[in-house]
């Protein structure tokens, strides 16, 4: 914003709409010509900078002050474009061409018209450079003192270079090798299938039950959160089988219970399998303990389970 106009929430409506608008219409200007720059001159883009000035006068708010700034920075770009694009006479900048004058006006090679026998140009052997001669041109231009540089920076910074070390084999001490234990298909003790003993379990003690129970009850063990988690997933099976149901009562207690198994025709006549997400953490497990107020575990415990693998046991 301008420091004589500062910001001014209370500016005129019209006013503002008519700053946007003017830089609306510049940078429209600018980005119709930023792909074909032979159309637009240098002249033109500083008219339009110098119409950006005058709204500018007029800037109170931040809005119009992002669309000044938006469309300075265009403006520049382009000006960037332009200048990349300057052609020196008729054709573009030629070093080689500039290096030639350069050293024929120092006095190192001969005027163009200074030819041998062959026609090609003559050089002046042994004369030195007259480097003064170009530093009075320089001297008019710049007053800045020349200072030294280095391409490789300070003198202080060495190049870094890459050290390689051998790195010896590490030689392992024989004697405190040992071999693997070979482990053969006899050696591993295959445990009994506990998830199908486990399932026929459950099925019978729900069998055993008189009507509907609640799941909690049913699958929480209060002793141990880790088979209260192994029941639902035993559980799980049952109900994927259509062996037991699980619906939800109007007094909202989840409840589980024997049902007749569904047939294939069931399926073809419309009934659909159904999957849901049973979320169990450690928390939910001991605030059902209180609000059930379970004591016993309804399935019986199971002894952890054991794999024996070579001649040791895993639990």
């Amino acid at each position: 914003m301008s420091a004589d106009a500062p910001y001014d929430p209370d500016q005129d409506p019209e006013e503002r709409r008519v700053v946007r608008k003017g830089y609306r219409s510049l940078a429209k200007t600018v980005e119709e010509h930023q792909h074909n720059l032979n159309d637009y001159s240098a002249q033109q883009l500083t008219d339009q900078v110098k119409k950006a000035d005058e709204l500018f006068n007029k800037v109170k708010g931040p809005q119009e002050a992002t669309l000044d700034s938006a469309f300075l920075l265009m403006a520049s770009n382009m000006g960037a474009q332009k200048a990349r694009a300057m052609k020196s006479g008729s054709g573009s900048f030629d070093v080689d061409d500039f290096v030639t004058k350069l050293l024929t006006f120092m006095g190192g090679v001969k005027h163009l018209d200074a030819t041998d026998s062959d026609g090609e140009d003559v050089e002046m052997d042994g004369t030195p450079l007259q480097w003064d001669r170009i530093g009075r041109k320089a001297l008019a231009k710049s007053r800045r003192v020349p200072a030294l540089g280095f391409m490789l920076g300070p003198l202080s910074i060495e190049q870094k270079t890459r050290k390689i070390t051998k790195r010896e084999a590490f030689q392992k001490d024989k004697a405190d090798m040992k071999k693997p234990q070979e482990i053969k298909e006899e050696d591993i003790a295959r445990a009994e299938n506990e998830t199908t003993k486990n399932v026929a379990t459950l099925e019978t003690l729900l069998t055993e039950e008189e009507g509907p129970v609640n799941l909690f009850e049913f699958v929480i063990n209060p002793d141990d959160f880790a088979q209260s988690v192994e029941n639902i997933f035993y559980l799980s099976f049952l109900i994927r089988d259509g062996k037991v149901a699980m619906e939800t009562q109007d007094d909202g207690q989840v409840v589980i219970f024997i049902c007749q198994q569904p047939s294939d025709e069931d399926y073809i006549e419309g009934l659909k399998k159904r999957q849901i997400v049973f979320e169990f953490d450690q928390a939910t497990w001991q605030r059902a303990i209180e609000v059930f107020n379970i004591t016993k575990s309804k399935i019986p415990p199971r002894p952890p389970a054991r794999t024996r693998l070579g001649d040791k046991w895993y639990g």
